[in-house]
């Protein structure tokens, strides 16, 4: 109640200083919207809504312009529309400007919050609008929309990117020279969404919720993703112009495995393309897909068995479950003069807890892959733990079934991060 009644003073004062007198100046329009803003505040707490003055927390102020993003106001990236030019709004993420409009306009809602092809025309840009309870969420609907105008099939296969993806921004292959080009998949892979895509404009309706409109320009889209296509064409030939040895290694398998990803994402880039209504000479039927060299790799790995060996096993259990991970990350295990081993080693002893009724054991699996024509190690794998019961024999065999969970659980994704490893930087 007393927040009410200043509110009301408040009002009151500023709407009889900013009517004083008969010149309609333009301190007396301000003053007079201000104590109308005050009113209208008052009305707000009677309801039972909170009360926000104006300009305060962030929100935006009596010139309808959100102090966050405060700046002169200008062109968005589009072209079309205005927004403010000031620093990105609270919720908006760091390092994200090549896909953040740069401000937000309260007041007026603008046209393309209900129709963006009345700002953004159909014949130059592919646009979205979308919503949520802060600039950054609103920002995210928006990019999620606008892949979801390209259909299902690229909403879904997007999914499929995300190695080719990493791979670019660790260095294992370099798409292009052009920086602008690399920050693009960057910035698409932490938003999830196209390459090229990005946020034109912003608003907030004054009360609760923030719109975005995401926008790809068809013309410059094009461009982009036809030179993609053809860097990656390259990469994926310099990646499988391998032969004898040189293929038939675990150094050949990764090779043809990126050279699925990238193939995948060769095939999405081509449907943006076709959907754009731009192919820029690019003919999707003629590329491969990359389940074609998922093929070949596995007939690689069938010709690259690993021998497997374990050093204080218990019925060959270790040894085993090393074989069921390997069998489940696509490679055979036996022979004797392979090129590649997999040697463990299982350690059990008894820990002593005081206080403690049962007898415990503590296990240790220490293993590592290994080429023997250099005897170098690719892959330390090793892991600890500790199981009890009240007899050691049934401890022990608790440990073994925890190890054997480990090893057939995690190597299999263990062996295919490391194989990443082995491709030429």
């Amino acid at each position: 109640m007393p927040k009410i009644i200043f509110v009301f003073l408040t009002g009151l004062f500023l709407l009889l200083f900013g009517c004083a007198g008969t010149g309609k100046t333009q301190q007396s329009d301000k003053s007079r919207d201000a104590a109308y803003d005050a009113l209208d505040a008052m009305d707000r707490a009677r309801a039972g809504e909170p009360l926000t003055m104006p300009g305060a927390g962030g929100q935006p102020d009596s010139s309808g312009v959100n102090s966050a993003g405060a700046g002169t106001q200008g062109t968005n990236s589009a072209g079309n529309g205005t927004a403010g030019a000031g620093q990105p709004a609270p919720g908006t993420a760091a390092g994200q400007q090549q896909q953040t409009a740069p401000g937000a306009i309260s007041g007026e809602m603008p046209a393309w919050v209900d129709s963006p092809d009345k700002v953004y025309s159909r014949q130059r840009y592919v646009s979205a609008v979308g919503f949520g309870s802060d600039r950054l969420q609103a920002e995210r609907s928006a990019l999620a929309n606008l892949t979801g105008v390209f259909g299902q099939s690229v909403q879904a296969e997007l999914k499929t990117t995300s190695t080719y993806s990493e791979a670019v921004m660790s260095g294992v292959i370099q798409v292009t020279e052009n920086s602008s080009v690399h920050d693009a998949i960057t910035t698409s892979m932490e938003m999830d969404t196209l390459i090229g895509a990005q946020t034109a404009d912003v608003w907030f309706d004054g009360r609760s919720t923030w719109y975005a409109a995401a926008i790809m320009e068809k013309e410059k889209s094009a461009v982009l993703y036809a030179d993609l296509i053809r860097s990656n064409e390259r990469i994926i030939e310099d990646l499988t112009s391998v032969t004898g040895d040189q293929k038939n290694s675990l150094g050949g398998y990764s090779r043809f495995m990126l050279a699925a990803a990238i193939a995948d994402a060769n095939r999405v880039y081509a449907n943006v393309l076709t959907l754009v209504g731009n192919t820029s000479g690019i003919n999707p039927g003629a590329m491969k897909k990359g389940d074609d060299y998922r093929i070949e790799a596995a007939d690689i790995a069938k010709n690259i068995p690993i021998a497997v060996s374990a050093e204080g096993d218990r019925s060959n259990r270790i040894r085993n479950a090393f074989s069921r991970a390997l069998s489940s990350a696509g490679f055979r295990s036996g022979g004797t003069d392979s090129r590649y081993a997999l040697k463990a080693e299982l350690t059990m002893t008894e820990a002593v807890l005081p206080n403690q009724p049962n007898i415990f054991v503590r296990y240790i699996v220490d293993a590592s892959l290994v080429d023997n024509s250099d005897n170098s190690v690719l892959f330390p794998f090793s892991f600890n733990g500790r199981e009890g019961h009240v007899n050691r024999t049934e401890a022990e065999e608790r440990a073994l079934r925890a190890a054997e969970t480990k090893i057939t659980g995690e190597y299999p994704n263990y062996l295919r991060d490391g194989l990443s490893l082995l491709l030429p930087r």
